[in-house]
């Protein structure tokens, strides 16, 4: 039984990924579970070691810890590449020369799509004839790979949100420039670490469907899931740089210490009363998913100080 968190280590971790790690940490611990870190650096151009190492001084800071080598995905492109030719063996994979603006503009231009939900790939390059292919390969585009779908609608039980349900589109399984898709890989890193447990922002629970249709083709189990509320800055969008100081880092320089944050997060999953401090390990025997706030919560007002 596996818990995990898996940042992107494009930038330094803001606040609300602070709290999700918190929660996929207490939810693995509470349980006596192990805890994984995998650095999702797909992101060739923006994730850098720095940033890596960065966040894992941050989550060290606030009290989390993890069990063996942190696992970077820059460095299993084989394995996902292995995968992608068990899920074409069928046929299955098909090449897709759109650009993100021809999709905009045909989605646009679609009542809906013929193939998944509502503002989906509308499938323009599904049925491409080989001299129709040959002709986009030699205009000098390269295709990215998609997997062929029929809309299927998959269901799962959330931890916290309960009964969930969704179409399925033609998902993206390598990008256009060779780098494998965020939505490949999580699925194959979560099977090949045997993660049971995940836990992430609700702002992915649209894609779960995806990622359940990937794990039944390749034959992956489906771990249980728990997607948390976000968290927002005061003007009710989703937290960014914009709204102040939101780093571990920032915080520190403006007054602000790692166990201030720490307390701040306890007390935001209501897993502390407004008078207490405590340390991480005191709330792992508190932790009950089922208990959690269901909706986005404010940032706190220290994030303002600079």
């Amino acid at each position: 039984m596996t818990g995990r968190f898996a940042p992107s280590p494009t930038g330094e971790l803001h606040l609300g990924n602070l709290r999700t790690a918190v929660v996929a940490w207490l939810s693995a611990r509470a349980d006596q579970r192990s805890f994984l870190v995998r650095m999702e650096d797909l992101d060739i151009v923006q994730a850098k070691p720095e940033h890596a190492a960065a966040q894992l001084r941050d989550l060290a800071a606030i009290g989390i810890d993890w069990d063996g080598d942190v696992v970077l995905q820059s460095e299993r492109f084989h394995l996902y590449q292995e995968a992608l030719e068990r899920l074409g063996a069928d046929g299955s994979v098909y090449e897709c020369y759109c650009s993100r603006r021809d999709i905009r503009l045909q989605i646009e231009a679609a009542s809906s799509a013929p193939h998944g939900p509502p503002g989906s790939y509308p499938g323009t390059c599904r049925d491409l004839t080989d001299a129709e292919r040959e002709e986009r390969r030699a205009a000098g585009r390269p295709p990215a790979l998609r997997l062929r779908t029929m809309g299927e609608t998959y269901e799962f039980v959330d931890r916290l949100v309960g009964r969930s349900a969704g179409p399925v589109d033609d998902v993206v399984l390598r990008r256009n420039d060779g780098v494998p898709a965020y939505n490949l890989a999580v699925v194959v890193d979560d099977g090949l670490q045997s993660v049971t447990d995940v836990v992430r922002g609700d702002d992915l629970l649209a894609s779960t469907p995806r990622h359940l249709m990937l794990q039944r083709r390749l034959g992956i189990d489906t771990p249980s899931y728990l997607h948390i509320p976000l968290v927002n800055g005061s003007d009710g969008e989703r937290l960014a740089k914009s709204h102040g100081a939101t780093t571990l880092r920032e915080l520190r320089d403006a007054g602000t210490t790692a166990a201030d944050v720490v307390t701040w997060i306890a007390r935001s999953l209501d897993l502390a009363t407004a008078t207490e401090t405590p340390s991480l390990d005191q709330l792992v025997g508190r932790f009950d998913p089922a208990a959690l706030p269901r909706r986005a919560v404010e940032a706190p007002d220290f994030i303002r100080r600079r």
